[in-house]
C-alpha cells in the first residue's frame, strides 16, 4: 500500500463507495521481483508465438493497444492510458472477489485485474487468479466494439442474476482450494480435504441457480470460447489464451468436441481442475450477445411475478422484489401468497430488509427499521380503477384515505388492511408507502398477516411484482459483500541473491556491445550458484549470442535441456527458442 498513482486515485474516487474497498494497490516498481518479470517474459513470448495462427487476429493487435507489454509485467497505469481510449478502465484486486462484485465492475466498464503474478512453480497453470490471465487474456479483445459491448452487457445481466447459498459455498470452496494450492507451505492433506469439499459441492443434486447458469455461459464464451465455424475456428477465450497446454490440446477435434453456441450451453457444467471435454463455437460477438439476451429474457428480473419470487425463495439469499410502482423490497424473501390464477397477493421477507425506490433507500426504511422482516399486499384495491400509487392526494381523500384517520383498504385478493393512517410517502407524484398504527392485516381466509402489537405497519404500494433480482436495490446503504482478509497467496519465499541474479541478467540483456570477460565470468558464476534455476538459463539465451563470451550460450542451452524434462515446459521452450529445443 506504499504507492498509489494519481491515475489510480482518480479511478477509485469515481467508483461507487461500496466497490472501492475491493480495489487493491499496485506498486509496479516494488510489487514484482526480477524473477516475476522473467516468468512474464517467458510466458508471453511462448503464448504469442504459439497463438499466432490459432488465436483470433484481434488478439495480438489488442495486446499492444491495451498497454500489455511482452517484456515486463504491465502497470495498471500503462493499461489505463490505453483503455481510456476504448472507454474502459482497469483496477487491480487482491485475488478472488465475490462474483456479484466482479459483474458490477464489468457493468461499469471496469476490467478487474488480479494483482498477483503466478510463480515459476505454476508457470503453465495457476490455481489462483493472476495478472497474466486477467490482463493478457481478457483485455486484448476490448478493442473489438462488439466484444466490449457484450462484456459490459454480461456484467449488467450478471448483476441481476439470483444466486443461491450453494453458489456462495461453491465460490468459497474454489477460493480456498486455489489459495492452498498456490501456497508452497500447504500440507498435502489440507489440499486433499479442500478438493474433497469442492468435489462434494460440485456433485450435489442442487438445482443450478440463475447465477450458476449464467456463470456457465460466461465460462463457455469469455473464458473458453471459440469463434468462427465448426471446421474453421479461432481461440478468443481468456482461459485458452493464457494456457499453453490447453490452447494446443483444444484443437484436437477427436478429443475435444466442438458445438455451435446456443443458449443450451448453460446446461453444460464445467470442471476447473481439468481440460474441457467440449467447447462452444460462436459465429461472432454479436451472436454471443444474442445468446446472452435469450437467456436474460428468462430471468426473474425480466419476468417478475410468482415464478420469479419462488426462485428468490429457493435461493435463501438476499434478493429484491420490485413493484410496478418502483418500490423495491430487498431482503431474504421467505413467503408469498397467490390467488387461484397465480397472481401474487402478498410478499414476505425475513430478517433485515431495505425499502428503496429507483435504487435509492427510502428515508427511514433501512435494515435498522425493518430488522425482523417486511410484508405487504400486492394488487389492486376494490372499486379502484387503477393502481393506488397513481392516485393524487385529493383522489385519496375521495376514497377516505386521509392521514390521521382510520382507513380500511380492501384488495381484490381479499386481503384487508385496517388501521390509522400515519403518513403517505410520495415520490414524483406517486404513492409509494402507506404507514399505519394500530394496524391489522388479514388474508381472505382470515389469517392474520400483521397484528397491532407488532408496531408500525408500512405497506408498499403496487399492483404487481414486475421484477425480482439478486442482491439489493441500494448497494451503498445495504452492503452485502465486504472484502475478505488478504486473498493473495504468498508463494515461495524470495531469495534475495536469486533475485539479484535475475536483475543482473535483465541488465545484461539490454547490452549492445560484447560483454567483457569479467561480465561473462559473472554470468557463469550465476549458473554455478543456482544449478536448479532453469529460468535463469532461459534468460541468458534471450541475449544476443554474439555478445556473450564464447561457450556461455552453449552451456546455458545444455543445462536448460537437462533441467526441463516435462513435456509441457519443453513445448514452451520450443516456442520461445524455435529450432533449438524439441517438444
Amino acid at each position: 500500500m506504499s504507492f498509489v498513482s494519481p491515475s489510480q486515485q482518480e479511478i477509485v474516487a469515481s467508483l461507487p463507495l461500496h466497490l472501492r474497498p475491493f480495489v487493491a494497490v499496485q506498486d509496479p516498481v516494488n510489487q514484482y521481483t526480477p524473477r516475476d518479470h522473467a516468468v512474464w517474459r517467458f510466458l508471453m513470448t511462448a503464448l504469442t508465438r504459439g497463438l499466432a495462427d490459432t488465436a483470433h487476429p484481434v488478439y495480438l493487435e489488442g495486446l499492444a493497444r491495451t498497454g500489455i507489454a511482452l517484456d515486463h509485467i504491465p502497470s495498471i497505469d500503462e493499461m489505463n492510458s490505453c483503455l481510456a481510449k476504448l472507454g474502459w478502465r482497469a483496477v487491480v484486486v487482491d485475488g478472488f472477489i465475490p462474483p456479484a462484485i466482479f459483474m458490477e465492475f464489468q457493468a461499469l466498464k471496469v476490467l478487474v485485474i488480479a494483482l498477483e503474478m503466478r510463480s515459476v512453480e505454476h508457470l503453465l497453470y495457476t490455481p489462483a487468479p493472476d495478472i497474466l490471465h486477467e490482463s493478457a487474456g481478457h483485455a486484448p479483445f476490448l478493442i473489438d466494439v462488439d466484444y466490449a459491448e457484450f462484456l459490459q452487457r454480461f456484467g449488467e445481466v450478471g448483476m441481476q442474476a439470483i444466486a443461491s447459498q450453494h453458489d456462495h459455498e461453491l465460490y468459497e470452496a474454489v477460493r480456498a482450494l486455489s489459495m492452498l494450492k498456490e501456497d508452497p507451505r500447504t500440507a498435502t492433506q489440507d489440499i486433499a480435504e479442500a478438493e474433497a469439499r469442492l468435489t462434494a459441492l460440485s456433485n450435489s443434486d442442487e438445482q443450478p441457480s440463475e447465477a450458476a447458469l449464467l456463470t456457465r455461459l460466461h465460462w463457455w464464451t469469455v473464458e473458453y470460447g471459440l469463434v468462427g465455424e465448426l471446421e474453421d475456428y479461432r481461440l478468443f477465450g481468456a482461459g485458452l489464451l493464457s494456457s499453453l497446454g490447453e490452447s494446443q490440446s483444444c484443437r484436437d477435434d477427436a478429443r475435444v468436441r466442438k458445438i455451435p453456441l446456443t443458449v443450451n450451453a448453460v446446461e453444460a457444467p464445467y470442471d476447473i481442475t481439468t481440460t474441457q471435454p467440449q467447447l462452444f463455437v460462436t459465429r461472432s460477438c454479436k451472436h454471443m450477445s444474442q445468446v446472452l439476451e435469450e437467456f436474460a429474457a428468462t430471468m426473474a428480473a425480466r419476468l417478475g411475478g410468482a415464478g420469479a419470487l419462488r426462485k428468490a425463495i429457493a435461493s435463501t439469499a438476499v434478493c429484491t422484489a420490485q413493484y410496478d410502482s418502483g418500490v423495491q423490497v430487498s431482503g431474504v424473501i421467505s413467503g408469498l401468497h397467490c390467488d387461484a390464477v397465480g397472481n401474487v397477493t402478498y410478499v414476505q421477507t425475513q430478517g433485515p430488509t431495505q425499502l428503496a425506490w429507483r435504487g435509492k433507500e427510502l428515508y427511514g426504511h433501512s435494515t435498522a427499521s425493518h430488522k425482523e422482516g417486511f410484508g405487504s399486499p400486492v394488487g389492486l384495491l376494490k372499486d379502484f380503477s387503477r393502481c393506488l400509487s397513481q392516485y393524487t392526494v385529493d383522489e385519496l381523500k375521495v376514497h377516505r384515505i386521509v392521514v390521521g384517520e382510520s382507513v380500511h383498504l380492501e384488495f381484490l385478493s381479499g386481503i384487508s388492511v385496517r388501521g390509522r393512517l400515519e403518513s403517505v410517502l410520495r415520490q414524483e407524484h406517486r404513492n409509494l408507502l402507506l404507514s399505519f398504527s394500530d394496524c391489522t392485516v388479514t388474508s381472505l381466509d382470515g389469517q392474520e398477516l400483521f397484528q397491532p402489537e407488532w408496531g408500525r405497519y408500512d405497506m408498499a404500494v403496487g399492483g404487481r411484482i414486475a421484477s425480482v433480482f439478486g442482491g439489493v436495490a441500494d448497494r451503498e446503504s445495504f452492503q452485502l459483500y465486504k472484502p475478505l482478509p488478504r486473498t493473495g497467496t504468498p508463494g515461495a519465499q524470495a531469495d534475495s541473491k536469486v533475485m539479484e541474479a535475475y536483475a543482473k541478467l535483465a541488465k545484461y540483456c539490454s547490452a549492445v556491445t560484447k560483454l567483457s570477460d569479467a561480465e561473462g565470468q559473472s554470468l557463469l558464476s550465476v549458473l554455478n550458484d543456482y544449478p536448479a534455476e532453469w529460468l535463469l538459463r532461459a534468460e541468458i539465451l534471450r541475449m544476443d549470442a554474439d555478445l556473450l563470451p564464447e561457450g556461455l550460450a552453449a552451456t546455458a542451452m545444455q543445462e536448460l535441456d537437462e533441467l526441463v524434462v516435462e513435456h509441457e515446459h519443453r513445448r514452451a521452450l520450443a516456442l520461445v527458442f524455435p529450432g533449438q529445443f524439441s517438444a
